[in-house]
């Protein structure tokens, strides 16, 4: 039995449907991320797992106990055994770091809070600085002492809602895997919310996209990115596409004259890996147009367009706009879609 279960959960505000059945099982010490644009509902879904919201049908199962569902009371947030982490720290403004961390575990009666609350703040490198107040700490700083305090307590699963957005680029990558480590450390499952793909991709064991109130797909981040379910999912992984294909005397073909073995193929996706620079002599290499360059440590980045379609790739060489690079595309790799599959 998985530790927590999301069973066809609905949701809706006023005439806005924020979640439609919505089905998601996290497993014991698993980690898994939703990734969703703002307003697909994946917070709306987070609030209802802490008991912030009610949902309206579905149930909602931590642990073999049901938690939420219509027709019955509610368990109330602190008898989940949940910790949270918040975008926005959410931290005890009057309260040391030290403070933060221990209120939680004296109002649980525990007679070593002080000495457990110094040794979480070890763990998530902040021993030495305690005796600070929020305001006296960076951003960084504010959000170590926010998951402290929600690992602190030793929850069955931690709840995340874009704890790291705030965050500049180095320190997202530096507290995401802090996360990650601590949580394998103390068997902590945890339904982290982002709409950052990177993060997602990088963090969790299950990747899941949300879309409108609804689950596209759930996978592994490899299968997730090599297999997506629909266009819909390829589309928001920021794959190359959609081309439009067309059949040519009973045989399904892209717009730069490949063959497809998908006879329903009606539009096709590419990943990076797909592409490569090749010579303009080279049988099969096709020309894109150069829209603009980004010099990189290692080379140059360039921005092309493939038959009215935006691709990105390193080049070891610099072309200015308005030139034109030859590629070599590998249509093993092509995901091909109905037109009618969302």
């Amino acid at each position: 039995m998985p530790l927590l279960l999301v069973d066809d959960v609905h949701k809706t505000f006023g005439s806005h449907a924020a979640l439609q059945g919505m089905s998601l099982a996290v497993g014991h010490g698993e980690i898994v991320a939703l990734l969703g644009a703002s307003g697909s509902g994946k917070t709306t879904l987070l609030r209802m797992v802490a008991g912030l919201e009610r949902i309206d049908r579905g149930r909602i199962v931590l642990d073999g106990v049901t938690v939420d569902a219509p027709g019955q009371q509610p368990l109330p947030p602190q008898q989940r055994s949940l910790g949270m982490v918040f975008q926005d720290y959410a931290l005890w403004p009057h309260l040391s770091a030290l403070g933060n961390v221990e209120l939680p575990l004296r109002a649980r009666g525990l007679a070593d809070a002080r000495q457990q609350a110094q040794r979480m703040l070890e763990r998530v490198g902040l021993g030495a600085l305690g005796a600070r107040r929020p305001h006296q700490m960076s951003g960084g700083q504010q959000q170590r002492v926010a998951l402290a305090r929600a690992l602190a307590v030793r929850p069955r699963l931690l709840l995340c809602d874009e704890p790291l957005s705030n965050l500049d680029a180095a320190l997202r990558d530096e507290l995401r895997d802090l996360i990650k480590n601590v949580a394998r450390e103390h068997g902590v499952a945890v339904l982290y919310i982002t709409h950052d793909q990177r993060e997602a991709l990088a963090l969790a064991d299950r990747v899941g996209i949300v879309e409108r109130g609804r689950l596209l797909q759930i996978d592994t981040p490899h299968l997730l990115l090599q297999k997506p379910d629909s266009a819909a999912v390829a589309a928001f992984l920021k794959l190359y596409g959609p081309w439009p294909v067309h059949s040519d005397a009973g045989t399904m073909k892209t717009p730069w004259g490949a063959t497809l073995a998908d006879a329903a193929a009606q539009q096709v996706y590419l990943r990076g890996s797909a592409l490569r620079v090749a010579d303009p002599a080279a049988p099969g290499a096709v020309r894109a147009r150069v829209t603009d360059s980004i010099e990189t440590a290692d080379g140059c980045e360039l921005g092309c367009e493939l038959h009215g379609v935006g691709i990105r790739f390193s080049s070891p060489t610099r072309l200015d706009p308005g030139f034109d690079v030859h590629l070599l595309i590998d249509t093993g790799q092509a995901l091909t879609y109905p037109l009618n599959l969302s």
